[in-house]
């Protein structure tokens, strides 16, 4: 009996020991989570970048679809109310509507009203990522200070694009236009 009961303490001791948890927020370093957060915005950052140069490579008929992919369902819808305030299409809103519309959800004063996506230009020549610099790095949020550049119309368009990590895809949730 002796022998059974020391087996049985064996046996529970030993499956115990192979349970594995979860690794605690708290026995992770301040290192730790940095370099995490770095590892994770340097993939963002070449999404970002690749995203980009794709959308402006593409044919003119298949950037809306690229536009709606890389973007966050709010900001595409966000943007496109943006470039359509005051125009004569269906379900244009007027520039008070449209800020009552996003002022809870985005800073409306840099949505680049009638200005397109990610430029202001309406026609360009090469749009070329000059500059893509993390400037902040927060459980899967990622703020990109992002210059494009067009040589061919000498055209420097200066941005800072939010990015988030949803559902383990990197999306576009914010574009704020500083000329």
């Amino acid at each position: 009996m002796k022998k059974i009961i020391i087996a049985s303490l064996l046996l529970i001791v030993s499956c115990q020991n192979d349970v594995k948890k979860e690794p605690d927020i708290a026995d992770l370093t301040i290192q730790d989570i940095v370099a995490e957060n770095s590892k994770e915005a340097e993939e963002a950052k070449k999404w970002l970048e690749n995203s980009i140069v794709g959308y402006f490579k593409a044919d003119i008929s298949e950037q809306e679809k690229i536009m709606k992919e890389i973007t966050t369902d709010d900001y595409y819808e966000f943007k496109t109310d943006a470039i359509n305030v005051d125009m004569d299409v269906d379900g244009s809103l007027i520039l008070k509507e449209f800020n009552q519309k996003w002022e809870d959800k985005y800073d409306t004063n840099f949505a680049g009203i009638n200005s397109g996506f990610l430029i202001s230009a309406q026609d360009w020549i090469n749009i070329e990522v000059r500059k893509c610099d993390v400037m902040t790095s927060l459980k899967n949020v990622y703020i990109f200070n992002v210059i494009l550049a067009d040589d061919g119309f000498k055209a420097q368009y200066f941005r800072k694009i939010k990015v988030i990590n949803e559902n383990g895809k990197f999306l576009i949730d914010g574009v704020i236009e500083s000329n």
